[in-house]
């Protein structure tokens, strides 16, 4: 296996990785509140785009490939914040097996 190499100066942008946490209340029901654990400079290469029809309203999906440097406790389920957008991570993995970068799938939701 090839060893990835990615130019130091492509981690340029800026995201604040968030994880859900769960709040119970007492009636049985909860509510999401989004933390930020780590804030992370990103490559980020923007994939592929789609636009689907469903329930009379149009939504606009886009995935994207965001490479950082490793971050233990990184996983899928977490989101990255970049201002105002959010990119949900799908998928996490070390492209090359050296634990100095993780690759992550994420989507990006549009309304």
């Amino acid at each position: 296996m090839s060893t990835l190499q990615i130019d130091p100066g492509e981690f340029r942008t800026e995201l604040s990785l968030q994880e859900c946490q769960t709040v119970y209340d007492a009636l049985g029901g909860y509510s999401e509140n989004w933390v930020e654990t780590a804030v992370l400079f990103a490559k980020i290469e923007p994939l592929d785009a789609a636009s689907n029809f469903a329930a009379d309203q149009t939504t606009e999906t886009v995935t994207h490939r965001v490479y950082v440097r490793w971050q233990p406790g990184l996983a899928s389920g977490m989101r990255f914040a970049l201002g105002e957008r959010v990119l949900e991570v799908v998928t996490v993995h070390d492209p090359d097996e050296t634990g100095r970068y993780l690759m992550c799938m994420a989507t990006e939701k549009g309304a």
